[in-house]
């Protein structure tokens, strides 16, 4: 993921949680629509499935540390190197590369995840299948430097291409597709040249003093991207991360980070994004915080905008505190994970809820009992999560609203403060303007509701069953 440190005013961003490894992405401004039909249906399901899944798995799961960063010679909160992997950078950079040698998650079991996921109502997934170390996890012909090699002692396993597995497997489950791949990849040569030492994220070279270097690297980044797009079946979005590889005019310098790019990085989106959509016709292409044709939604990171955005978005936050897997680490709890949720939706995004999987392969057993509690409520509440759009009044107090999208049915969530869900003995709420209330049902409840409208507002007494983490009521119109 890429950390930041500011964020820029095109729309003010909530962080949702106290982050340990950075802070929230930026929202790039100046969004243009596709024009293309086949990708305009694919973000409209897209939009209609409203909740995912996000995994950041590689060789760093071993030491327990952020993904990719601390390789990288910034002086940040979130790239610290423990001595212990190494006393001095090179010595640590040899260090983490050496975890490939001793990388063998041998639990990996694609089908659980699935299973589980399916269950708790996500509806797509994005795996990093390169984060910015350039560690490979699936079968690259264009580096050793992957989870096939036979430097990697997982390359012997039946899975161990473990991208092939996990799209075959969630796709067989009817899960969207989508590939994560880090644009800057820190062990090519090509990027961080070994002639010069690394400075910071960005490119160790000038390109324009040495363009057939930067030309390798821009034919090194297709080539594996054509292999993602043509080689594992069918793929629905293509997440490209590392928004410093980009053309200079397009740095916006009001964000602190982007300050620090200096050199154009144009690696040729229209070639990328051109093959990419004639391998996987429709492919929703995601080039963060890049505005222009190659960015089909926004990326809001480890925070949910305010309000409503009338384009694509997509809120991506981990369910611990970190995107790669941290020893104990602190799992929010299920009522945090609907209340977002709830947030997202109203302001029309989607929430794209980050796992880790640890070492040996598999989650800790405190996900899957999320997921778990998640089932439940997804089970009840989903008609008012699904295939919906937002409708003023957006959110009012405690309440939430969404629509169905042919507006003949507002959905209104109510949520609470505090560690557990507290049921009002009355629901009061307004009734968005021009919608004529017919009939009042509470998702999870059987029978009569006892409910009376006055001008706008409607109050409706709770009824005797109790609800978890939040109340969908519908509200149909006559």
């Amino acid at each position: 993921m890429q950390k930041l440190t500011t964020i820029i005013a095109t729309v003010l961003l909530a962080t949702t949680s106290t982050l340990v490894s950075g802070q929230a992405h930026n929202v790039s401004g100046g969004y243009q629509k596709p024009t293309d039909p086949q990708v305009i249906e694919n973000l409209e399901q897209w939009q209609d499935m409203k909740f995912g899944l996000f995994m950041h798995w590689g060789t760093y799961s071993q030491w327990g540390i952020v993904e990719s960063w601390s390789i990288c010679p910034e002086d940040e909160g979130w790239t610290q190197r423990k001595p212990e992997h190494g006393k001095t950078y090179f010595e640590y950079l040899k260090n983490y590369e050496n975890l490939q040698t001793t990388f063998n998650p041998t639990d990996f079991n694609p089908q659980k995840w699935a299973d589980a996921a399916k269950a708790a109502g996500m509806k797509y997934v994005v795996f990093t299948t390169k984060h910015h170390d350039g560690f490979a996890m699936f079968d690259t012909k264009e580096s050793d430097y992957k989870i096939t090699s036979t430097k990697t002692p997982f390359s012997s396993n039946p899975k161990a291409n473990v991208t092939k597995e996990i799209f075959n497997t969630f796709r067989n489950d009817g899960f969207k597709i989508g590939a994560y791949f880090s644009k800057p990849d820190w062990h090519s040569e090509y990027y961080w040249w070994p002639y010069f030492p690394p400075k910071d994220r960005n490119v160790n070279y000038d390109p324009k003093k040495y363009p057939e270097r930067w030309q390798k690297f821009k034919d090194f980044t297709y080539n594996q991207i054509n292999e993602l797009t043509s080689e594992y079946g069918k793929v629905d979005i293509l997440w490209l991360d590392g928004g410093q590889v980009r053309p200079l005019e397009t740095v916006d310098k009001s964000v602190d980070w982007q300050q620090t790019i200096k050199m154009d990085q144009n690696i040729d989106m229209d070639r990328i994004g051109g093959m990419a959509r004639k391998n996987q016709p429709g492919i929703i292409v995601v080039d963060r915080t890049v505005p222009g044709n190659w960015e089909n939604y926004v990326t809001p990171e480890q925070a949910i905008p305010e309000h409503p955005l009338d384009i694509p978005w997509e809120s991506c936050i981990t369910m611990g505190d970190s995107f790669s897997y941290v020893p104990n680490d602190n799992y929010k709890p299920t009522k945090k994970i609907v209340e977002t949720l709830v947030k997202i939706i109203s302001r029309g995004g989607n929430y794209l809820l980050n796992i880790a999987p640890g070492p040996k392969g598999d989650y800790d057993q405190t996900a899957y009992d999320r997921l778990k509690e998640l089932s439940a409520w997804m089970k009840i509440n989903q008609n008012a999560v699904y295939a919906t759009r937002t409708i003023a009044p957006y959110h009012q107090g405690d309440y939430y609203y969404t629509r169905s999208k042919d507006s003949k049915i507002v959905n209104v969530f109510h949520l609470s403060e505090g560690d557990a869900y507290q049921q009002p003995n009355e629901y009061i709420f307004q009734v968005p303007d021009n919608f004529k209330v017919k009939k009042i049902t509470i998702l999870g409840h059987k029978g009569r509701l006892d409910w009376s409208q006055r001008d706008n507002q409607i109050t409706l007494r709770s009824p005797a069953t109790r609800f978890n983490y939040a109340t969908a009521i519908q509200l149909q119109s006559k």
